[in-house]
């Protein structure tokens, strides 16, 4: 069963139906339930930060073809995240009854599987972190009368780890404070520039070995990727969608680590932008139904400081702007430290106990700094004043101003040359991708 596959479709232009996504999802669900048993089902989708994954639409089919009788809960792979409002989960889970979900806790609700000892941890990032690392998982996932978990989510660039999912989902999104706490920082000290856009990196084979020594001791899990791209303007007008809408490229399920490697290598095609040019700006827009704080907004700083050119600025409009961190605790972390270049946040995380303590905190501090290279202008709305945008490093800018200079509506993802012959780099979400200039990833 550890190389079984049930689905493997895609390609870099592909567009799938929901139909064609449903039958190829429901064929491949009653496929693992016949092979694992007649217990009770624990369905893992990512939150709402992963809305265009897909994960409600295979959740709920998950609940119209198990029954609801059949699934244990619904546990959304939070990490640190904060919890789902009714109105997001109603939005991203409109056929899943609410009382199937249950709110992870990263800080409280975990079990230890094992622990990985710091001589391998050291090998494997090259020196990077010298520390052990516990392989925790939420504490339903080791529940009698489970007899399968369907872990589902899309395989895209991310910061921590390289390309997110698979292994991820339980290790992050149902794992524990300390083990997101190592894992993050190990990340950020190897050299998040190092990883990104990569299948194979130093923390996603932390979490490989700690499903290989300890991942028999839970139900077999379905993994459920999917890939998925925004559509070109052209794409968008033969589709019939709007300009910018996401398009699923691939979807891939198995009990193996098989159905990751295709999903990898697909999303490395699909979401990895590699520039000639570098640009001199780059104008990112964070949608207000997934961006409110500055710990999930900042995937505008990830996923395009690889491409912004010395001296450059990034440009970000956040108009859902509501704070800092996800958590109040990481959130005055962020207010007391702010977002400094990384020689200065390991040093802080050596000498101050309240930062040694939250070592994911100090990895985010890391990886939203553009280190003195380029300009990171946040631009929020009326929640976060200007003094606390520029008391944590970053410069401030007038929303008002900039949406009217830079009208998202009329922009296109990629290049675009405003009246007065001002060459910008638009992102309309950052989520979707990776841009990077050829030369600076080649180099990494």
């Amino acid at each position: 069963m550890d190389t079984m596959n049930y689905a493997a479709m895609g390609g870099e232009n592909a567009d799938f139906s929901a139909r064609e996504l449903d039958e190829v999802f429901s064929r491949a669900l009653a496929g693992a339930v016949s092979d694992t048993g007649k217990g009770k089902a624990l369905i893992i989708p990512p939150d709402v930060t992963r809305f265009h994954s897909m994960a409600g639409f295979f959740t709920d089919i998950c609940v119209r073809d198990l029954g609801r009788d059949r699934i244990r809960a619904v546990l959304p792979a939070l990490g640190t995240h904060q919890a789902m409002t009714g109105a997001e989960l109603a939005r991203m889970f409109p056929a899943t009854p609410a009382e199937l979900f249950h709110v992870h806790d990263w800080r409280n609700d975990v079990v230890e599987l094992g622990r990985i000892e710091a001589d391998w941890i050291r090998n494997v990032t090259g020196g990077a972190v010298n520390y052990d690392w516990p392989v925790q998982v939420n504490r339903m996932l080791k529940e009698a009368g489970i007899s399968l978990i369907v872990s589902i989510g899309q395989v895209v660039p991310h910061e921590v780890i390289g390309l997110a999912n698979h292994t991820k989902n339980i290790f992050v999104g149902c794992g524990g404070k300390e083990a997101i706490d190592k894992s993050h920082f190990a990340g950020a000290a190897y050299g998040m520039e190092r990883m990104m856009g990569r299948a194979d990196t130093p923390v996603r084979a932390m979490f490989d070995e700690g499903f290989r020594r300890y991942g028999g001791s839970l139900p077999p899990i379905l993994w459920v990727l999917t890939v998925v791209g925004t559509r070109s303007d052209a794409e968008a007008a033969v589709a019939g969608k709007p300009r910018g809408s996401a398009a699923v490229r691939g979807l891939f399920a198995g009990f193996g680590r098989e159905c990751f490697q295709k999903a990898a290598a697909l999303a490395r095609k699909v979401n990895v932008d590699l520039l000639d040019e570098a640009p001199q700006k780059v104008v990112v827009y964070l949608e207000p139904e997934e961006f409110r704080t500055t710990w999930l907004g900042n995937k505008a700083v990830y996923r395009t400081r690889m491409a912004i050119a010395d001296g450059g600025e990034l440009l970000i409009m956040a108009p859902a702007l509501e704070r800092f961190g996800e958590d109040r605790g990481v959130d005055a972390l962020i207010r007391k430290y702010g977002y400094r270049p990384a020689a200065v946040i390991r040093e802080k995380a050596e000498t101050e106990p309240d930062l040694a303590g939250s070592l994911s905190a100090a990895a985010h501090l890391i990886h939203g700094c553009g280190e003195g290279r380029f300009t990171v202008r946040y631009c929020p709305g009326p929640a976060v004043s200007r003094a606390e945008i520029e008391s944590v490093g970053f410069e401030w800018g007038d929303l008002a101003e900039a949406a009217g200079r830079y009208d998202i509506k009329g922009l296109s993802l990629g290049w675009n040359t405003m009246p007065d012959g001002e060459k910008v780099f638009f992102v309309p979400n950052p989520a979707m991708g990776l841009w990077a200039e050829r030369r600076r990833f080649e180099a990494a």
